[in-house]
């Protein structure tokens, strides 16, 4: 048996609860597993779907981590395990045990300053695992530079599920609110800094005199959204930005299937930074090409003048000529032919595949 520990979980939404739930999912079917998880209210109707036991862990947050482990360390002196896979290095340091330990890391949570307290923790839970998992080749180098065993460090991208069929009655609905609206560019993500949205939407000012009837839409909500509501108004493009939050799954589906490009030129923020960019992969399943940025770990969601292109974030002349040079000729459907075929690798048939070798 292996169990799966993490702190992020359906039916909670999310895209680390999104991808510890295709694991978990996928090495049911070839392993006996267990899941610990954290508590979250209407869990139980979702528990009784799956085809494994997971068990729940509540209480205050900061008393909750022990409480888990607790529960953890017992459980793996009563019962045959032979390994602990967990989402975070967090999710192991009050694990007590010598058995293989792996730990997925998505770069964020290791981007600490070599020699600090906290980078020493993270070395010290990760150098005691059999492997971790980094997201992408950004992650890995990151980790290498932060002391981790290089030598530990396997690079397998997040998986996804193959796409949901479109729902007519969403298609027709994004067709009467985008109406001629076009070209169209999307983002789907939270409004944080480290997203960019505001190198777009400067960007979008002068693409709006080549292209009148420009749209940008963006899916989301977070910290950011009231001052990029404001840059749009200050810059006089109201006709051109629009803002969806709390939508269903089919119609954001929809919306990024009758976009033209997907853009999200990423760049660092504080320790803030895009591990991998799993919503490049989601749009090139619709045939849409992405714009991503160079710093984080985009260039493994996107392959660079084929399925899309990378850019500096930073710049806004990078930006713009990206997004520009994309739109001329409509070069946009030759590259999202390409990302749709690209994108097969990171189903999750293929994906797991990766785990199992480890595993194994």
């Amino acid at each position: 048996m292996h169990l799966i520990v993490t702190r992020s979980f359906p039916p909670e939404l999310g895209g680390m609860q999104n991808l510890m739930w295709g694991l978990s999912r996928e090495l049911s079917k070839n392993f006996m597993i267990k899941v610990f998880a954290d508590f979250i209210e209407g869990h139980k109707d979702f528990d009784e779907q799956c085809s494994f036991t997971i068990e729940r862990v509540g209480g205050i947050k900061l008393l909750r981590k022990y409480r888990k482990a607790q529960l953890i360390n017992e459980y793996i002196k009563d019962n045959n395990i032979e390994g602990i896979i967990a989402d975070h290095w967090k999710s192991l340091e009050l694990i007590k045990t010598l058995k293989k330990k792996y730990c997925l890391i998505h770069s964020k949570e290791i981007n600490h300053t070599k020699g600090s307290s906290i980078n020493k923790r993270v070395v010290k839970v990760l150098n005691s695992c059999e492997k971790v998992i980094a997201n992408s080749k950004y992650t890995k180098n990151l980790a290498v530079t932060c002391g981790i065993s290089e030598d530990k460090i396997i690079v397998i991208n997040p998986g996804i599920d193959p796409a949901e069929e479109l729902d007519k009655k969403s298609l027709d609905k994004v067709e009467s609110l985008l109406k001629i609206k076009s070209p169209r560019l999307i983002t789907v993500s939270r409004f944080d800094k480290r997203k960019n949205h505001e190198k777009i939407i400067m960007a979008l000012r002068n693409l709006k005199q080549i292209y009148p009837d420009i749209v940008y839409v963006c899916i989301g909500d977070g910290d950011e959204e009231e001052n990029i509501k404001t840059l749009v108004k200050e810059l006089d493009l109201g006709n051109q930005v629009m803002f969806f939050k709390d939508i269903s799954t089919n119609l954001k589906n929809a919306l990024i299937a009758k976009s033209h490009i997907f853009v999200m030129p990423s760049i660092i923020y504080k320790k803030s930074v895009e591990g991998f960019g799993i919503a490049y992969v989601e749009a090139a399943q619709y045939a849409i090409p992405s714009i991503g940025g160079t710093d984080g770990g985009a260039a493994d969601a996107i392959d660079h003048e084929k399925t899309g292109l990378i850019c500096d974030g930073n710049s806004l002349d990078e930006v713009y000529s990206a997004i520009s040079s994309m739109l001329e000729n409509k070069k946009y459907l030759e590259l999202g032919k390409n990302a749709k075929e690209y994108v097969n690798k990171f189903h999750w048939s293929k994906i797991i595949e990766e785990y199992k070798n480890i595993l194994n």
